[in-house]
Parts: structure tokens; C-alpha cells; sequence
């Protein structure tokens, strides 16, 4: 029974990597199927397809669900009302032509728009401005565009709505999330800091300022104004009151929003621009939203107690438990979180983490590890990612050169996290 588990997940794995099956729909149908391998009954509980699988398993990571569309809604905010364009201007016209400060500068304000939200709306929040700049003062286009999507990796342990998807897919505390990731962030820093110090040395041609081939920005976008300085602080004000005042994942995230209108808009225009700015979010979050609910239906099926019982003594056999090999194994498997591979966390990589925790096979703290780890890997050398996709294009070049430039880097910040990992849960 496990065996067959293992081949319909491989099959689902093809259906992903060559595109016949949405990722989400893909997900969904691997869940059904392992229930039904599993011998679950079709109704009658949490333990039975329909109740447990599809009712139970959608609404598993609804507080996951909530934050990505909030989270998605303060982005669409920063974008509308010039907050992300205003702190990209600055920073800019700050490191003046000299290609490390404006790189460093790009990287460290992509850092901070990562800590509110991640994937191609962030990209262009960072990207419109920043990227042809970069390009401008002479470097290659794939270090630009490289700069921008390792930036929004490094705001990631910081973002709130990932804290959320790790608590619930691992099901620890939101606080055991929290203080991993403020122990990994220095480490994912400096490394991204290296990536741009070290490729900023490359050199392509330097123009007088921008991509002639660069598609113009928006009408809207030429006639804005600069942000108010103090409403530039919003990506800080929700980190803040999660991390400082211990403040609940969704206030944070509404204060945030609150910041951001009171800080931006005249009061005339409070409550069209919240409810536009609040579709636009809506918009971009749907995708997301209908992975998690697909995540949720994955998660439910792999801690059935057939699948369990089927996969368990497959999983003890192949997974090591000795720190360094641990470190050694699961390092050198970082790749398979590729192309929507199967250490994908946002698709067959939270089966493999449900079938780890339903057989008690790790901690759920070394599993959490394993997840953030990796996910350092996806937001920035996955070819498939948006914000990757769109980085890449904008710049000019085949997102395959981002992955093969940043690989390097992204892979000792994924052997670092699970060597952080090692010390911490499983010495």
C-alpha cells in the first residue's frame, strides 16, 4: 500500500512538472487518492474522504488563508499609494552611480517589502524602478534581476503570513516559528549580502539610465507623488507588534492596513481606496489561496490512519536521523524543491512533511526547519516562481540564468538552515 501512496504522488509529480494539471488541482486529486488507497471510508468524520479530506482538510490552514489576503491586501496598498515606489526612488537616487550602494540599497529595501509579502506583486513593487537602474549603472541583467528576488527571500523569516503556513502545516506554536526564523535571518542575510557584493563585481554595459526595451510604467505610477516619510514606515508597523508586542498573526496585518491608509489618504478617500486596494490584494491572493486550500486537503489525507500505517516503516527506512547525516542527506536533495519538485513546500513538499509528522519520524520543530530551509531555495532559484519569472523577463533574460546564478547561494543558505536545524532539534 505504501508503494502505491509513493507512485500516485510520483504521478502527480509529472502531471505538475509538465503542466497538464494545475499544481493545486494536482494536489487535490493526490488527496482523494491516497484516501481511498488508504481505505477511507467516503463519508463519516475526519477519518472519511468527503468530511475529513475535502471539508475538514480546506479549512485546515484558513488562518494561512487570511493572512496571505491581508498580507496581499497591504502590498496592493504600498503599490497604490506610492509607499513601495517612494522607498525603491530614494534609495536609489541615495546610492547615486555607484553599482555596490545601489545594489546593497535595492537588496535591503527588497528585504524589507519580503517581510509583507512575497511572489511577481513584490517583484514590481521592487523591480520597476530598481531594475533598470541597476542595469543603468552597468550591472548584468541577470544580477539585477537576481538582487531584486534575493532581497524578497531575505525579508521571508519576517514575513507574517509565513509564519501562519509554517504553524499550521507543522503544527507547532506560532512563537517556535517565530524564534527559528529570527535565528535564521542573520544567516540568510549575509549570504544574500554576498550574492549581491560578489555579482555586483560583474559588469555589463552601462546606458545613461534604463532598458530601452523596458515596457514604460503606468500613467498612474508617473503621476504620483512621494510617500510621506512616516508612511514609509508601514512594512515595520505589523512586524513590530508581531515580533515586539507579541501581538496575534491578522491584527498585526490590519493595523498595518489601518497605517497605511491614515498615513496615505486623504479621509475623503479612505474607504474607495481601502476597498479598491483590497480587491487588487484579493486578486493577487487567489492563486495562493487555492493552493493552501489544496496544501490543507494534502495534509489531512497524509495523517489518515492507513496512510500512516503504510507509509511509516517506507519513511523510517530511507530518513536519516544522525545530525550530520541528516544535514549531508537532505542538503544534497535541496534541488528536488525545484520545479515544483517533490520538496516543494508550497505543493508535494507539505506531503512529504505531513507523511514525516504523522509517523513521528522528526520533530515537528526539525521538520519546520526542513521547510524553512528549502523555502530560501524556491523564492529565488526556482525558474517556476513569479517573482522569479517576472524578475528575470523584466531584466531581459531566461529565468534558467537566475536559477543558475543564484543556485550556488541559495543552496549553502538551505545547508546552513538545516545544519541550524541539526544543532537545535535533533542533537
Amino acid at each position: 500500500m505504501g508503494f502505491l501512496i509513493l507512485a500516485l504522488m510520483a504521478a502527480c509529480v509529472a502531471l505538475i512538472l509538465t503542466k497538464k494539471l494545475p499544481t493545486a488541482f494536482a494536489l487535490a486529486l493526490l488527496a482523494v487518492g491516497i484516501g481511498l488507497l488508504a481505505a477511507a471510508p467516503l463519508t463519516g468524520g475526519e477519518h472519511s474522504i468527503t468530511d475529513g479530506i475535502l471539508q475538514t482538510g480546506s479549512a485546515m490552514l484558513a488562518d494561512t488563508i487570511i493572512a496571505i489576503a491581508l498580507g496581499s491586501w497591504l502590498g496592493a496598498l504600498m503599490d497604490v499609494t506610492g509607499i513601495g515606489s517612494t522607498v525603491v526612488r530614494k534609495t536609489v537616487e541615495l546610492g547615486g552611480d555607484r553599482p555596490y550602494g545601489v545594489a546593497v540599497g535595492v537588496f535591503l529595501v527588497a528585504t524589507l517589502t519580503g517581510t509583507v509579502t512575497g511572489s511577481a506583486p513584490a517583484a514590481m513593487l521592487v523591480g520597476l524602478i530598481a531594475i533598470p537602474a541597476m542595469i543603468g549603472i552597468g550591472l548584468p541583467p541577470v544580477t539585477a534581476s537576481g538582487v531584486v528576488v534575493m532581497g524578497l527571500s531575505a525579508g521571508n523569516p519576517f514575513e507574517l503570513s509565513s509564519w501562519q503556513f509554517l504553524s499550521q502545516a507543522v503544527g507547532v506554536p506560532v512563537h517556535v516559528v517565530r524564534d527559528f526564523q529570527i535565528t535564521f535571518f542573520p544567516i540568510v542575510l549575509v549570504l544574500g549580502l554576498a550574492f549581491v557584493l560578489i555579482e555586483s563585481r560583474r559588469r555589463g554595459t552601462v546606458h545613461t539610465w534604463a532598458m530601452p526595451t523596458a515596457a514604460p510604467e503606468p500613467a498612474v505610477r508617473k503621476a504620483r507623488t512621494d510617500a510621506p516619510w512616516y508612511a514609509l514606515l508601514t512594512p515595520l508597523v505589523p512586524i513590530v507588534l508581531a515580533l515586539v508586542f507579541q501581538v496575534a498573526i491578522v491584527p498585526s496585518l490590519l493595523v498595518g492596513i489601518v497605517y497605511a491608509l491614515l498615513t496615505t489618504t486623504r479621509p475623503g478617500k479612505l474607504s474607495s481606496t481601502a476597498l479598491r486596494t483590497a480587491y487588487q490584494g484579493f486578486e493577487v491572493a487567489a492563486a495562493p489561496i487555492m493552493m493552501f486550500l489544496a496544501i490543507g486537503m494534502l495534509l489531512q489525507a497524509v495523517q489518515l490512519p492507513g496512510a500512516v500505517k503504510a507509509l511509516r516503516p517506507l519513511v523510517d527506512a530511507v530518513t536519516p536521523h544522525n545530525p550530520v547525516v541528516f544535514v549531508l542527506v537532505l542538503g544534497l536533495l535541496v534541488p528536488l524543491c525545484l520545479y515544483r519538485g517533490p520538496f516543494n513546500i508550497y505543493g508535494m513538499g507539505a506531503g512529504v512533511a505531513g507523511v514525516l509528522l504523522a509517523g513521528h519520524v522528526y520533530p515537528a520543530a526539525a521538520v519546520l526547519g526542513v521547510m524553512a530551509s528549502y523555502n530560501q531555495v524556491l523564492g529565488v532559484s526556482d525558474p517556476t516562481s513569479t517573482q522569479t519569472v517576472w524578475s528575470a523577463e523584466y531584466a531581459g533574460v531566461r529565468p534558467e540564468k537566475v536559477l543558475v546564478r543564484t543556485l550556488p547561494y541559495t543552496w549553502l543558505i538551505a545547508v546552513a538552515g538545516l545544519s541550524l536545524t541539526a544543532v537545535r532539534f535533533l542533537s
